[in-house]
């Protein structure tokens, strides 16, 4: 075993400390202007050069002492969601509405750590490691913008590593799953022009609301009777916007919603179901209906060779028996996958649970959403010695 955990555990305070300074100052997508300048300061700190790869991402870059051409590089996304958090902590969130309920300042605190345990290793070290602080996953934009600008941020990377909380999941444990790990996820807008009316002649108009409802009851018939049952897909509506009075035929609404399919074959068929649901019960009452997409990310898939080598990683830094091979397939989306269509990467889960300490075995997502802190030093020592290893090798 290699030292990697027993020098994470001398830095705990450091990395607890910025956890929860980032979980204190969560900043949405694209706005994460002080978790980057607070990277920034560390960085500098740690004497590791660092750039600007958008307005709000930030790259650092490690040379060892010699050059073996080898380049890894590490990813952390930085991100928070608009929740109200309701954990009474000491570190609870400082700015209204917005929360870190993803894991991403424990993400982004790690990596930081593992910065910090490299940087000591600095002459030992024969190549180079590319820290990429990515703004903006939970918008799926963050992965795009980097893998787009690739000399800045992956340079000539050949290995890309990400690390991802995971509640279901005990502290110490690390799922690393061959193949499909995460869904594909595509964002939709449905627009649905009717005409308004007095609701005591609806006959007059055409009633959006009584469309857009009716669509959004007709999308779950595409999951269970138009795709298989042995391959899961996921059709959600979370926002229905219609209406502007209580005696109003509503001439307009707007629907928001997600797709989440394992296979691209599936989601072009189910993205295409869902259009054509959209525009024919549209049409059928008389009105008109507009499905605009975004691409998220596309399905998560971890090569099985590039497994092999972070699960060595893990054994040699917490021993063996520490890693869960058949974690299920988690339908949300990371654009992590972006990463692993420009090289050879491998994106695992760490174990933040502990049924000891309240709220650590909460959902993603949730406003109560917590985690073991003691899982910190874990993802710094597996950060680090995923570099090393490949870029000594």
């Amino acid at each position: 075993m290699n030292t990697y955990l027993s020098d994470a555990e001398k830095i705990k305070e450091y990395v607890v400390g910025l956890r929860r300074y980032f979980h204190a100052n969560p900043e949405l997508s694209l706005k994460e202007f002080l978790t980057s300048e607070k990277i920034e300061k560390e960085l500098d700190e740690l004497g590791i050069e660092h750039k600007r790869a958008t307005e709000t991402g930030v790259i650092g870059i490690l040379r060892g002492k010699e050059a073996s051409g080898r380049v890894a590089a590490l990813r952390a996304d930085i991100d928070a969601l608009p929740i109200y958090e309701k954990n009474d902590v000491p570190y609870r969130s400082q700015n209204d509405g917005v929360m870190h309920a993803c894991g991403h300042d424990a993400h982004t605190a790690m990596l930081l750590g593992a910065a910090k345990l490299l940087a000591a290793k600095r002459d030992e070290l024969k190549g180079e490691v590319r820290f990429l602080f990515q703004p903006a996953e939970e918008i799926g934009k963050g992965g795009k913008l980097y893998t787009e600008r690739r000399s800045e941020t992956l340079g000539d990377a050949a290995r890309v590593f990400g690390i991802h909380c995971a509640p279901d999941l005990g502290t110490g444990i690390v799922g690393v799953k061959k193949g499909i790990n995460n869904a594909s996820v595509d964002h939709f807008t449905i627009n649905i022009e009717g005409k308004s009316a007095h609701v005591c002649n609806p006959s007059k108009g055409v009633d959006a609301l009584y469309i857009a409802s009716q669509i959004v009851v007709a999308l779950q018939g595409i999951v269970s009777r138009m795709t298989s049952p042995l391959e899961p897909v996921v059709i959600g509506v979370g926002k229905l916007e219609a209406g502007t009075g209580y005696n109003i035929i509503a001439g307009n609404a707007q629907l928001e919603g997600t797709t989440r399919n394992i296979s691209e074959e599936n989601r072009k068929k189910v993205n295409g179901l869902v259009e054509e649901t959209a525009n024919s019960i549209a049409r059928l009452y008389g009105g008109k209906a507009e499905v605009v997409w975004e691409d998220f990310a596309s399905v998560l898939i971890n090569p099985a060779d590039i497994c092999d080598e972070a699960v060595e990683v893990i054994d040699d830094v917490l021993g063996k028996g520490h890693v869960k091979t058949d974690r299920e397939i988690y339908l949300s989306g990371d654009d992590f996958c972006e990463y692993q269509k420009e090289c050879q990467g491998v994106y695992v889960y760490l174990g933040t649970g502990n049924a000891d300490k309240e709220n650590t075995r909460n959902p993603y997502h949730t406003d109560n959403f917590d985690i073991d802190e003691d899982a910190l030093t874990i993802g710094a020592a597996l950060y680090a010695a995923y570099a090393e290893k490949y870029i000594n090798s």
